[in-house]
């Protein structure tokens, strides 16, 4: 089966409002054409040309020539101009990032005016004492030894190859820049509850602030709080079957108006009528059928070409018949995590990994073999420097405040595989205080740190049958699968293929998919098994084992046939009370 696959890049490529949850009708996109050069630590250029905003210059997309390569010691500098009317200047102004890897430093009319530390979450800086009505300039200085200094990496690497991908850097996300009122509305935080039908939604401000509720554009609810409001009413629930929002509006004094929608969900653990814990949708057991997702494009590193092509892919996940997606090691724009919010997607979100070189022997090898290790050894999982596990711990804390109000959101996974993993036990304490809506994957796949400290039983199963091992807490195949189709003409090389297990054909490989799902995975339902993530939904570079190619021009397994055994696991899970 084919993909659609001609996305316009267009002159401003990404150029609907980057943040759906937070919406301010006076913004003004950046993204497009910028001045770009490659400096070396002197600050002598080696490499002048145009960019495209918001692809990395390692990208096709970027409109930079193939090869790029930004080594240790240079650094990257973007430059534009933007033009500012008096309407504009009135109020105050902040300049959005969505993603820069990995340093950034920003200036405007040749003053720094912020600076920010990790490539994969936003950060905004406060411009308006900065800018004047005409030209103003605009330059953002990137530096990124991300994976050379134990920062925050994901799966790039330069020695790329197998699971380990091509590195990127620079500016990823949009650009844009936010117009308000000298007194405006704050930051602001939603809290649905499923079972008292209630939302409680806090905002950062001291001011009296007006909420209006719409549903399906007629107005249900409209009052005035300060600080804290709880709704009640008798809202839908929000489900990946019925993914069902309501649109709000806070409103200021002053004129500011924000946009946003919520969902009414609750995710917990509870015991079954058979003592078994499961996972649970609001209050009821459910069964959480997922597929991995690293989110890599051939054409653009760690950013999709358009709007589109995101939710092409999403639909294509629905489609197939599955309810969740496990974002892994990324962290998407905003509105790839709207698209799941209203398309009806689970979301299991992991933190990004850090630390020093992993040795095989301690993430894949002794694991593989059954054998844990305490994580406060941080020498063994290479995270022996202190100033890195602060910088994890600050980048999680941004990431929960970032991701807080995703609708779709179920589960937070703050480390995996022992990539860079360190004292697992606090580090999920600290997630709980920050968000006990949420359910906790500690330690997904391996070196599980006891049953009092984490809150489920994840594995990773690919070489051997799967089971499901007795233990208190519910038990997940958080990774599971891995099988790889060779297409000749849609591979990143055609001599080297990883995946766990090999296929020639369709009619092969969806007849393994089959017995996989149906004749092992669906008997362990009943058993306990609670959820199950698949590896994974496209190619990336080597790794060929997605149901989509990397370059997202062929799906390898029909939907349809697909969807089929999705709803044949559904009948066993309809069993579960």
């Amino acid at each position: 089966m084919q993909l659609r696959t001609n996305y316009k890049i267009g002159e401003i490529p990404h150029s609907e409002h980057p943040c759906p949850q937070s919406m301010r009708k006076n913004w003004l996109c950046l993204n497009g054409e910028w001045a770009f050069c490659k400096q070396d630590a002197q600050g002598n250029t080696s490499y002048e040309s145009k960019i495209i905003v918001p692809f990395s210059p390692e990208t096709l997309n970027s409109g930079i020539e193939e090869g790029f390569v930004l080594q240790s010691g240079e650094k990257l500098v973007y430059k534009r101009t933007v033009v500012l009317d008096e309407t504009h200047i009135g109020g105050r102004i902040k300049l959005h990032f969505g993603g820069v890897d990995c340093d950034a430093e920003v200036l405007v009319n040749g003053e720094t005016v912020g600076r920010h530390h990790g490539g994969y979450t936003a950060f905004a800086v406060d411009v308006t004492s900065k800018v004047k009505a005409g030209e103003n300039s605009l330059t953002v200085i990137c530096k990124d030894e991300g994976t050379r200094d134990g920062s925050s990496r994901g799966k790039q690497s330069d020695k790329r190859g197998g699971i380990w991908y091509t590195p990127h850097s620079g500016i990823w996300q949009t650009v844009w820049l936010e117009f308000m009122p000298l007194k405006h509305i704050g930051k602001f935080f939603i809290k649905p509850n499923a079972a008292e039908k209630t939302v409680n939604i806090r905002v950062e401000n001291n001011e009296e602030i007006e909420i209006v509720v719409f549903d399906g554009g007629k107005e249900i609810i409209k009052e005035r709080f300060i600080g804290e409001i709880t709704l009640a009413y008798d809202f839908r629930l929000w489900s990946p079957e019925e993914p069902y929002l309501y649109d709000f509006v806070l409103r200021h004094s002053s004129g500011d108006e924000v946009y946003s929608y919520f969902g009414v969900r609750s995710f917990g653990r509870a015991k079954d009528k058979s003592g078994i814990a499961r996972l649970t949708l609001n209050g009821k057991p459910y069964f959480f059928n997922g597929v991995l997702d690293q989110g890599y494009w051939s054409d653009g590193l760690l950013t999709y070409p358009s709007d589109e092509a995101a939710v092409d892919e999403l639909t294509l996940l629905k489609e197939m018949g599955f309810n969740a997606v496990r974002k892994h090691i990324k962290i998407e724009p905003m509105r790839w995590y709207y698209h799941c919010d209203r398309l009806g997607l689970v979301v299991w979100q992991d933190f990004v990994n850090g630390g020093g070189e992993y040795k095989f022997t301690h993430i894949a090898a002794f694991p593989f073999l059954g054998f844990h290790h305490r994580d406060d050894d941080y020498a063994y999982f290479a995270r022996e420097n202190e100033g890195g596990r602060y910088a994890f711990m600050r980048e999680a804390e941004e990431t929960l405040d970032q991701l807080y109000n995703c609708v779709s959101i179920g589960v937070w996974v703050p480390f995996n595989e022992g990539w860079g993993q360190f004292d697992s036990a606090q580090v999920t304490e600290f997630v709980r205080q920050k968000d006990n809506t949420r359910i906790i994957d500690s330690v997904s796949g391996w070196h599980d740190q006891g049953v009092e400290k984490t809150e489920l039983k994840s594995l990773h199963t690919y070489y051997t049958r799967l089971r499901v091992p007795k233990d208190p807490r519910p038990v997940v195949l958080s990774e599971f699968g891995g099988y790889s189709m060779k297409i000749d003409g849609h591979v990143f090389a055609e001599d080297k293929e990883f995946g766990y297990k090999k296929f020639k054909t369709e009619e092969s490989l969806y007849q393994a998919l089959e017995k996989l799902y149906l004749k092992q995975l669906a008997p362990l339902i009943k058993k306990g098994l609670c959820g199950c993530i698949y590896t994974q939904v496209s190619d990336v570079e080597e790794e060929i084992n997605g149901f989509v190619t990397y370059d997202r021009k062929i799906v390898k397994v029909l939907p349809e046939k697909m969807r089929a055994i999705n709803e044949q696991l559904a009948k066993l899970v309809a069993e579960i009370e």
